[in-house]
């Protein structure tokens, strides 16, 4: 069944957009708030950067055991269980008064939220043959973009002319919409059959190329995902607005949908080394830049090219993750998100500090020296390995 259709009235790759959508609007929401949550709980900012830490670690943890259900319930079954879920974990959030309780709260949206995109690649991984796979994996990506440009720019105003605790209220309704949507979204045949639920993480382990994409994952979090995360507040710590620092991020987003298109179209004549090596120096770029200035201005620059890095490695090594092991393909794609994540949140929880006391510029050195050895492994295992021969 090819990704572009679908058993109702909407091509299966434009519902899959939507899921990718809602879920990063929701992920994307908090960073541009930091400051807002912040002041109106009247706590430091680095209790609020460990809450958003939260979402990322349960984010992460939880892809495993999403990918599991959805060996044993079906892809479209475990989204459209896992967003009602998020539905009501996100909208609690609204309402919690304390660090810890909207910790909590974040943390269940994040584990719920965790299953909605790494399926929607599953999905693709089942029904899209590899040659075409990279291209539809950045087609995807239109929908992380679009909902990262709308939580950085929407969440920002809405922090800052109606209250920081309306955004979630949004996003829960949003994603309880979408569990009604999902039902027009055909469920793929289960191509899967284990003996037992740890048996696929068992062959995942053993595998060595798939180890070592799982370790770049979790660099890869940690780098961009962890920049992203600051990337508003470092902003608003030179005199701006959360309304202008939002507006600033929302650009990234818009930069992964420019930058999708045209990867999309490179993937055709590039090998995909060739896409990590361009992505990681665009990253690495980005963070030298930030080490220097964080003004609205800069930060315009750093948004493209963090969007361009997004869109070429990233999506390099996620068509990766759907190709190493096609027989565990549920439980690669599971873990590189969940390792992605983690490293996402592993990342904010270590630089809190640093945060809490203005201190970006070391932050994003930081950030540049680790993306040096993340891409020059990334690209030269991407060079050396080789697609198994069953591979359909």
């Amino acid at each position: 069944m090819p990704a572009g259709t679908s058993g109702g009235r909407f091509p299966s790759i434009r519902l899959l957009q939507l899921t990718a959508f809602v879920s990063t609007l929701d992920r994307f929401a908090m960073p541009p708030m930091l400051l807002a949550i912040a002041h109106d709980l009247g706590v430091p900012l680095s209790e609020i950067v460990q809450a958003a830490g939260a979402y990322f670690l349960a984010y992460g943890l939880m892809q495993p055991v999403w990918g599991m259900i959805s060996d044993s319930l079906g892809l479209v079954r475990t989204m459209r269980l896992s967003l009602l879920l998020a539905a009501i974990s996100t909208t609690a959030a609204a309402f919690a008064w304390t660090p810890l309780a909207l910790g909590l709260a974040r943390g269940l949206a994040g584990g719920c939220f965790g299953a909605a995109y790494p399926a929607g690649l599953i999905y693709l991984g089942d029904t899209v043959p590899a040659q075409r796979r990279q291209r539809e994996i950045t087609r995807l990506l239109v929908g992380v973009a679009v909902g990262t440009a709308l939580a950085s720019l929407g969440a920002g105003l809405v922090a800052q002319f109606i209250h920081w605790r309306a955004a979630f209220v949004m996003t829960g309704l949003a994603s309880l919409a979408l569990t009604f949507v999902l039902r027009h979204l055909v469920e793929p045949p289960r191509v899967r059959q284990h003996r037992t639920v740890l048996s696929p993480i068992v062959q995942v382990v053993r595998s060595r190329a798939a180890v070592f994409v799982l370790l770049l994952a979790f660099t890869e979090g940690a780098v961009l995902l962890g920049v992203l995360t600051l990337l508003p507040s470092a902003v608003e710590d030179t005199g701006t607005t959360a309304a202008i620092a939002g507006g600033v991020t929302g650009i990234y987003g818009l930069a992964v949908y420019a930058s999708a298109h045209v990867v999309g179209r490179l993937s055709v004549r590039l090998h995909p080394s060739r896409l990590i090596a361009l992505g990681a120096t665009a990253a690495l770029a980005a963070c030298v830049i930030l080490s220097f200035s964080r003004s609205p201005a800069v930060t315009v620059v750093v948004a493209v090219l963090l969007g361009l890095a997004w869109a070429a490695m990233h999506s390099s090594l996620q068509t990766w993750a759907t190709e190493v092991m096609p027989g565990a393909r549920a439980t690669v794609v599971s873990l590189f998100a969940g390792a992605l994540f983690v490293g996402s949140a592993v990342a904010a929880i270590a630089v809190a500090g640093l945060a809490e006391a203005g201190r970006y510029g070391e932050i994003f050195v930081l950030a540049g020296a680790t993306t040096i050895p993340l891409g020059l492994l990334a690209a030269w295992g991407r060079a050396r390995w080789r697609r198994p021969v069953s591979h359909p």
